[in-house]
């Protein structure tokens, strides 16, 4: 879709752009050319991988770097998307410019095949640390879906062509778009929690066309991809947000339960194994030893509202953490908090809770009660998601503090246990061969062995920031770090 002279994003109605000639039989074949694929074709499909699991196959290395084990290694441009493959296929998004793309890759080679633009008429505003191609596109083995908070969502075959667009309005909320898109049945599903009109919204794979779409008003911003939880023969959505975890049916919207008491902002995804589902929740002002609490707004504006005209601007409020908080009470940023802006961020903070948790499958409605079979509350996770693998779920805290508890009671394995790397992880943690991959933001990838006890096995530091998630198919491991994109794989297994 093209922008006509003066028209803006904000200005087109919210439709699926027209299918390409050929589109609906494209769409006929998708079952025979997924199944021509078979089962062992090499995929890692979306954020995290196959069904989101984070686990890799193959035997990938354990050292490696610029002079061992290196594959290939290109230079890639900026973004913190993280690569996702189908056979011989790599993509990725990217910054280039004020120019927005989807990139194509031979992943054996590292050549680059194909790239394109995405019209978005400018870009949304990030957070100082992110990037306007933050999330991680999908592939379902014919197109590839790519997801841009400055514009929508695009598709393309395997050659490249653009199939379909849906442009969307940039989501309200200044530190930027991060929740990727995941595919369930025939559906893209992304989740748009903002601070103001969070919504669900379900897309056709083949047309782009709105399936389904579900109001959350009473979610706030939200950065955490959602994950399709299979167990017992169905599937739920379950998606992550400010306050609460929620269950949905992908085909139809509906919601199944609720977690109350989770943190103030959603930054991590879902995992499952053995039966349960896992989430972790941490957010500043939810730990019982630094609660944030706020007076009630009556109370606030006797001592802060200089002029008296019942709403309070950034200057009338003291230095604390509430007043760190403005942008995100103003809901409409229109400079200014009302009432009814404070009292909902002012029971947001009373409600907020941080915990890793496990989740019985099978309940309806609240479940808080009845369906948690554990929790923990030390040593979380910010943006970093859980890992579960091999019976155990490992997390990484911020500073480099490691943990792993018996996923199926939530005995604790080893916690906070120091790794020799500290600073900040956003890359979440992959398995592969027993082991456990995980990137530092300062460029370090750590792995360490799958155990009981803690064990790093290597410190494999590559020189630049890393935000993305590796990708692990067939023994090769995939890091995409701040300008480049590297393949490292074991030089007797090439």
């Amino acid at each position: 879709m093209k922008l006509k002279k003066n028209e803006s994003m904000s200005s087109i109605p919210l439709r699926a752009g027209r299918p390409r000639f050929g589109q609906a039989l494209v769409g006929a074949l998708l079952p025979l050319v997924l199944m021509a694929d078979g089962p062992d074709v090499a995929r890692w499909p979306q954020f995290r991988g196959e069904g989101g699991s984070a686990i890799g196959t193959g035997h990938p290395p354990v050292v490696f770097g610029a002079e061992t084990n290196l594959q290939w290694q290109i230079e890639a441009p900026s973004g913190n998307s993280s690569p996702v493959i189908w056979g011989d296929r790599l993509f990725l998004t990217g910054r280039s410019g004020e120019t927005l793309e989807t990139l194509c890759y031979d992943r054996l080679k590292g050549a680059l095949l194909w790239r394109r633009p995405a019209p978005a008429s400018r870009l949304e505003p990030t957070h100082r640390l992110a990037n306007p191609a933050t999330p991680t596109p999908a592939t379902d083995g014919t197109r590839v879906y790519a997801y841009f908070g400055s514009f929508g969502v695009l598709a393309y075959d395997f050659k490249g062509n653009e199939v379909w667009n849906h442009p969307l309005p940039a989501p309200v909320v200044e530190f930027g778009t991060s929740a990727s898109p995941i595919l369930a049945g025939e559906l893209v599903i992304l989740a748009r929690d903002q601070d103001t009109g969070s919504h669900l919204l379900a897309l056709r794979r083949d047309t782009g066309a709105v399936a389904w779409r579900v109001e959350r008003p009473e979610f706030r911003r939200s950065f955490a991809t959602p994950f399709l939880w299979h167990h017992d023969g169905v599937d739920e959505l379950i998606v992550p947000g400010s306050i609460w975890l929620k269950s949905y049916n992908p085909t139809t919207g509906a919601e199944n339960w609720t977690v109350s008491g989770t943190s103030r902002v959603a930054t991590s995804s879902p995992t499952a194994g053995g039966g349960m589902l896992f989430s972790a929740s941490w957010n500043v002002g939810g730990d019982a030893e630094d609660r944030v609490t706020m007076e009630p707004f009556t109370e606030a504006a006797a001592k802060y509202d200089a002029n008296q005209d019942g709403r309070l601007v950034v200057d009338e409020l003291p230095d604390d953490p509430v007043k760190q908080r403005f942008t995100q009470m103003d809901l409409n940023k229109d400079g200014v908090v009302t009432l009814e802006e404070w009292e909902a961020m002012r029971q947001m903070f009373a409600k907020a809770g941080n915990s890793v948790f496990a989740v019985r499958p099978g309940g309806h409605g609240d479940i808080s009660p009845s369906h948690v079979a554990w929790r923990v509350t030390r040593s979380l996770p910010y943006v970093s998601s859980p890992l579960f693998y091999e019976g155990r779920l490992f997390t990484m805290k911020n500073g480099g503090l490691a943990s792993a508890y018996e996923a199926g009671t939530g005995k604790t394995l080893y916690q906070d246990v120091r790794v020799g790397v500290p600073g900040d992880y956003y890359s979440s943690a992959v398995g592969a061969d027993g082991r456990i991959y995980i990137a530092t933001q300062s460029g370090t990838v750590l792995v360490l062995r799958n155990g009981d006890v803690p064990e790093v096995l290597a410190r494999n530091a590559l020189g630049e920031e890393i935000f993305a998630t590796p990708a692990i198919v067939d023994g090769t491991l995939y890091v995409r770090s701040a300008s480049k994109l590297s393949a490292f794989r074991q030089a007797d297994l090439r």
